[in-house]
């Protein structure tokens, strides 16, 4: 059905509200469609952007990953300041900060208490120090969400493969939840097993199936009972999930649902199931987005940060694609981020803010050709409350039209589905109006939390339309911006 661009389809809703309204019925909301997100994990989505900071004895060697037979002494940060690196964190917009508190080589950033491999046996402020506790002081001090990674494999231990280290893995994670904790992030990889240090025998280590040696299950658990808001990463399938590389870049077609069962054909994880998630999977587990400012996770003199623009292309593959973007930061051996890094955050910043500062829809009309009654219309996407547009229950497709009394430059459309619900939508366009027709400027076809799409160089309209070609079940769009 089409939608007009006359008064007559506006002043035919007013009539149709003013009725309902008369008649007092209220339409029930849609039913959710499949699995719908927690609300830990509906928070994580609003976070859109945070850190991740590499900062261990790798900085100290210009390693990528330690051997695991480093000295603690080697760990001597010169003029690390907690508070300093989080304000650049929360300057560049980011809203969270994981931090490396345990890389693959087993140094701990805190005085862990089942260790000596640990920031304790270190110069760093005589031994007193701890990365980890400072840090989580700054961020809540600076209203920064605060996470932390835990390498499951060790390659310092004596006791890796064995039940002997699940006990002591175990034993850290409660210490860190513990003593630091809530967290609002959980991260894991899949690095596991290999040659390493291991207490000194010198040897490679092959453990069984990631996921099986570790028991995942019982990790979760304890995060948990400890932390019951923390976002789970892993290829598990937790609560999140890779997206399949460490470019920044989420697919366009790109469901939040996956399922655990078809992670690992063949013993390894499923890039697929990774890459798209399944419109049928049976958890909520959405894309994350991993990339590092620089070519490496961790801090070597001898490479340069991304560009503003690089940065602001990856937030458009990302964020822009219904994920969440965790950009990776690594302080230098001051304990510092590099100030060409800095520069780049802050440009980037900038350009983002200059991108999407004002939402031309807020003075647009809008209209769509059929909703699901009084409380569900057009009038239900502009803004940021928590209304939204939906259709009835058998109304798989619609469309939704802006218009605008002056013609306005438009380059980037933000569309957003009401994911409490479920994800539902699996193909759009986006049109704009030429004065004489409709003209074809996007195409999509997942939109998820949030799908933002670039219209190039940008167009110049006095009406832009969406349409909804298909969808999984009633339509719910929780917002249509325009910039």
């Amino acid at each position: 059905m089409r939608t007009a661009i006359t008064s007559k389809n506006i002043l035919y809703q007013l009539i149709m509200l003013a009725l309902a309204m008369v008649v007092g019925c209220t339409p029930q909301p849609p039913e959710p469609m499949g699995v719908v997100p927690a609300k830990r994990q509906i928070a994580w989505h609003q976070m859109e952007q945070y850190a991740f900071v590499h900062f261990t004895i790798n900085t100290f060697t210009d390693k990528e990953w330690g051997y695991g037979d480093e000295s603690p002494e080697w760990f001597a940060p010169t003029d690390f300041d907690a508070d300093a690196l989080v304000r650049v964190v929360k300057d560049a917009g980011l809203t969270g900060l994981i931090l490396t508190a345990k890389h693959h080589d087993g140094f701990c950033l805190w005085p862990s208490r089942y260790t000596e491999h640990s920031v304790k046996n270190s110069p760093y402020k005589g031994g007193k120090g701890d990365i980890v506790g400072e840090v989580a002081e700054a961020c809540r001090r600076h209203g920064i969400k605060f996470g932390f990674y835990l390498s499951p494999w060790d390659r310092n231990h004596a006791g890796y493969g064995s039940e002997e280290y699940l006990i002591y893995y175990r034993n850290q994670l409660r210490e860190l939840l513990t003593d630091y904790g809530p967290v609002f992030e959980m991260w894991f990889d899949g690095a596991n097993g290999g040659d390493g240090y291991y207490g000194g025998r010198n040897e490679t280590r092959r453990v069984e199936l990631g996921y099986l040696y570790y028991d995942w299950p019982k990790v979760v658990d304890i995060i948990r009972e400890l932390s019951p808001e923390t976002v789970v990463w892993s290829s598990s399938l937790p609560d999140a999930r890779w997206c399949s590389n460490e470019r920044g870049v989420i697919d366009e077609h790109c469901w939040a649902m996956a399922s655990p069962e078809d992670m690992y054909p063949g013993g390894r994880d499923s890039l697929a199931v990774l890459r798209y998630g399944q419109e049928d999977g049976s958890r909520w587990a959405p894309a994350e987005a991993d990339v590092s400012i620089r070519p490496g996770w961790f801090y070597h003199a001898d490479e340069r940060p991304k560009s503003a623009e690089e940065l602001f292309d990856i937030y458009l593959t990302s964020v822009g694609r219904g994920g969440t973007l965790l950009l990776n930061l690594a302080p230098d051996r001051r304990g510092r981020i590099p100030e060409e890094d800095i520069e780049a955050l802050m440009a980037w910043r900038k350009m983002i803010d200059q991108a999407f500062s004002r939402d031309l829809a807020a003075d647009a009309e809008f209209s769509v050709s059929s909703s699901r009654g009084r409380g569900y219309g057009a009038e239900c996407m502009q803004g940021e409350d928590l209304a939204y547009w939906a259709t009835e229950d058998n109304v798989k497709s619609g469309e939704v039209c802006l218009t605008w009394a002056e013609a306005k430059s438009i380059k980037y459309v933000v569309v957003q589905e009401h994911i409490a619900l479920g994800q539902r939508v699996r193909e759009f366009v986006v049109e704009s109006y030429d004065g004489h027709k409709w003209q074809q400027v996007a195409i999509g076809t997942t939109i998820g939390y949030k799908r933002i799409l670039s219209l190039g160089n940008g167009i110049t309209t006095t009406a832009l339309r969406i349409r909804f070609l298909d969808s999984r079940g009633p339509l719910t769009i929780d917002r249509v911006a325009v910039y």
